[in-house]
This record gives C-alpha cells, structure tokens and sequence, in this order.
C-alpha cells in the first residue's frame, strides 16, 4: 500500500511540474518578431524579399520581381506560408507515462528531442510531399500572444489540481481516407492525408514510431532516461535508430546516416541508398531499390562560444535547397534552426508546453503542430555544438549535394579547418580508433561550461 501511495505521490508531482511549465513556458511572449524589408530572407534554401514596390507604403508589399533566376522570390505572405507549413513540435503534458517513469510531459528536459523530432519531420515532409508544399490552412492559424496563452495556462494549472488522475489512452490505428471529386481534389486530398499521417507518426503515444515515448526508449540505449538533457549528436543517434526499426512499409524507403568524427563517409551513404527495402526480404529477385537518406552531422563551431569565422558557414548550410535544417540552440536550450536573415537566426521553438493530442483520432487537431510566428537569435548567441540535416532523394542527388557543399567548406583565410569533410570509401576503411587530426580540432573538443545559462534575446 506504501508503494502504491508514493506512486501516486510521484504522478501528482508530475502533473502539477507539468502544469506549472505550462505557465513557465508560456509567460514572456510576443507576438512578432521583427523582419528588415530591405534584406533577404532565407528558409530552408528558399529566398524571400519583403520590400516593397512603394517603399512609403509597406502596408502594401506585394511580390517583388526577380533578378536572379537562382533565387527563388517571394512575399511577405508566401514566406508566412512556407513557415507554417513546418511541422512545429513543442513540449507536450498529459500523455501516457514515460518508459520507466512517472513522467507525463517532456517540459524541461526534451527540447532537442522535439527539435530533432522537427527536423526528421521536414525530411519526411520532402520526401512524401516534396519542398513545395504548403498547408492549405497556413496561413489562418492565430498568433501567438501573451495573455491567450497565460489566461489557458492559469485555467490548466487550476483544472489539473482538480481533476483526477487519468490513466493511458487507447491508440487505434490509422484511419482510411476516401477522396471525393476530381482528379485534382483527390491529389490534394491525398496530400493532405500524407501531412496527418507524418504528424501522428510524431504523437506523444506509446504506439507513435517516431514519438517522444520511443525516443526516450531509444535514449536507454545510450544510457539516458526520461528527464535527462539530451545533446545534438545523441538525439541524431536516436532518431536513425528509431527510423531504421520502424516497421511501417512507408518507412522502408528512407534511410538515416549520421556522420562519425566530422565525416561524411560517401560508400557509406551510397550503400545507404541501394540498400534493399526490408519488405523485399533479404532473398528477392527484385532488384535493388534506392533508399531516400536522411544526411545528419554532429559538428561543433568553437570552444565554448561560436566562433564567429563559422557565421558564413552556417547561413551557407540553411541556403542550400537540400538543408533540413539544424538542431541547435543556445547552451542547455535547444531550438531548431530553418533559416536566417542578415546576422540573426530564424527558429521554431519547442519550448511552449501543449496539451497532449490523441493522433489516432481521425479528425485529431493540426493547429498546434504548426506555429505561426517565427522567432529570431542573433548568431553570436548560438551554441556550438549542433546537428545540421539534409535531405538526399537519390545517389544522384548525394553527388551534387556533396559537390555543392564541397565549395561551402572550403576554409577561408581566417577558418583554419573545415566544419567536417567528404571521404570516399566506408568508415570502416579508416582507423577511427588511432590517432586522427580531426580528433585535435578546436570545435571537437567538448568545452561546455556547466550550468551555463541560457543567455538573453526577445521572445515571441
């Protein structure tokens, strides 16, 4: 009876933690950031200008004519929309108890995890979708402001004192959807049932493949546990661990390499690609399928701060058109990294505590897997240690993706050593284990400051 008396202890403590992160997290909000209409903007490779034909009348932007065909142009709206349409995952309360634990929220502690979880979101999102799409209902979701999301998270703080302890849900499978109309309402409709479908591949459910709740039970593999900090280069071991054991036949065409010491090994991620879907069965006759494959690399860009030389190098990274993205943040505070404009970082968030979604519903709500409002870091606050991604449909595309970052990590005159490298052959070709140069690399050597803060910039 003792036992069951602390337990009950320990998920009263969860709950109200919970609960009063979701007022922590939510208190200090704004709801714009601000844009400079006389620079560009980039997000995820794509470019956007926001100035105006009429610069006395701003109200009135509109689309601005190209002049570089390379560049892709929009408006102010066009970039809302592109924005939107990323999948935003935030700390989560009142889902089913961790693995061994007594955790129902991720409040705290699994930042890099959702920003992770962000990341491999957009890749799935361009493989299924393509980098094109856009949500139909991007652009009227609501902005974020202080007092809507202080008054719900006071009414939650209150309402979980009262109410009583709620056991695990059911999850059902996955609907079938059915398409009614034209070709073209049918194309779009299929479309829209790809973007539920990713989504719920990410819920906070013990049946989600790509989950918080599987993540943490891929984490005890390397030795985590529910509530502990999770890093950059870990959460990129998780996830291709949670890809590669996902037995969903959607799944089977995507592949996750994640580089080892700075380096991108190229048989490694071509083998990667020709590598036999696991539903053919290691004996068919088929030939071999090309894999799609998810490129992550751990790297670190200075000592204990940023070192500024890496600026160029990183808004180089978020240009190039198969970037998804970066998990990053500031020290102990993960963000997830999508574009730039002049000397800040542009963000998504995941540090806003939301309410758990049963994603096995049918008609489950997407409002909160989208944010409408992005938010802006200047570099110099950024922390060095990060997982930048990119997105390879084929070998082909492997090769102009090496080729074109190949130009990009070219030091310059003040950079002493590149971000990481390209090699030819396996890893295993190499004595990863002896002595190594890239081992004596200044941004390799983990200088993090304990109980650094997390420093201070505007919030939204």
């Amino acid at each position: 009876m003792e036992t069951n008396g602390n337990d009950e202890v320990e998920k009263l403590k969860s709950k109200f933690v919970s609960a009063w992160h979701n007022v922590k997290y939510s208190w200090a909000l704004k709801s714009k950031t601000s844009f400079s209409r006389n620079s560009p903007v980039f997000l995820l490779g794509r470019c956007y200008h926001f100035k105006a034909e009429d610069d006395e009348n701003p109200a009135e932007n509109r689309s601005i004519e190209s002049t570089d065909d390379e560049i892709v142009m929009g408006n102010v709206e066009e970039f809302r929309k592109d924005f939107a349409s990323r999948l935003w995952l935030t700390y989560r309360e009142d889902f089913p108890a961790l693995p061994d634990s007594a955790l129902t929220s991720d409040c705290g502690w699994g930042c890099t995890l959702r920003a992770g979880q962000m990341m491999l979101a957009q890749a799935l999102i361009v493989h299924f979708l393509g980098r094109d799409w856009a949500w139909s209902k991007a652009l009227t979701l609501q902005s974020l402001d202080a007092e809507t999301w202080t008054s719900m998270a006071a009414r939650k703080l209150v309402a979980t004192l009262e109410v009583s302890l709620q056991g695990e849900r059911p999850v059902a499978p996955l609907p079938f959807y059915e398409a009614q109309g034209g070709a073209d309402e049918a194309h779009s409709h299929l479309k829209e049932v790809y973007h539920r479908t990713v989504v719920s591949w990410f819920g906070d459910g013990p049946d989600a493949l790509l989950g918080v709740q599987r993540l943490v039970e891929m984490g005890r593999i390397f030795g985590k546990r529910a509530g502990d900090w999770y890093g950059p280069a870990l959460v990129a071991h998780i996830l291709r661990k949670a890809v590669d054991e996902a037995t969903i036949p959607e799944l089977e065409g995507v592949a996750v390499y994640v580089a080892q010491d700075c380096t991108v090994y190229s048989a490694d991620v071509i083998d990667s690609h020709m590598a036999r879907q696991r539903a053919q069965g290691p004996d068919a006759d088929f030939p071999m399928n090309c894999r799609a494959v998810i490129i992550l690399i751990p790297i670190r860009l200075g000592g204990e701060k940023i070192n500024p030389d890496y600026f160029n190098f990183v808004k180089g990274i978020l240009s190039v058109e198969y970037c998804i993205g970066i998990i990053g943040g500031k020290p102990k505070q993960a963000y997830y990294f999508v574009g730039f404009q002049d000397d800040s970082l542009i963000y998504m968030d995941p540090h806003y505590c939301q309410s758990f979604v049963d994603v096995s519903k049918s008609d489950f709500p997407l409002q909160s897997f989208h944010c409408p409002s992005p938010k802006k870091m200047p570099f110099n606050k950024m922390d060095p240690s990060c997982t930048i991604g990119f997105y390879s449909k084929s070998v082909q595309d492997y090769d102009r993706i090496s080729k074109e970052l190949s130009k990009i990590l070219k030091p310059s005159e003040k950079e002493k050593y590149p971000a990481f490298t390209f090699m030819n052959g396996h890893g295993r070709d190499y004595d990863l284990s002896g002595p190594a140069e890239k081992r004596e690399w200044p941004f390799i050597r983990d200088t993090r400051r304990a109980g650094a803060t997390a420093g201070d910039f505007v919030l939204l």
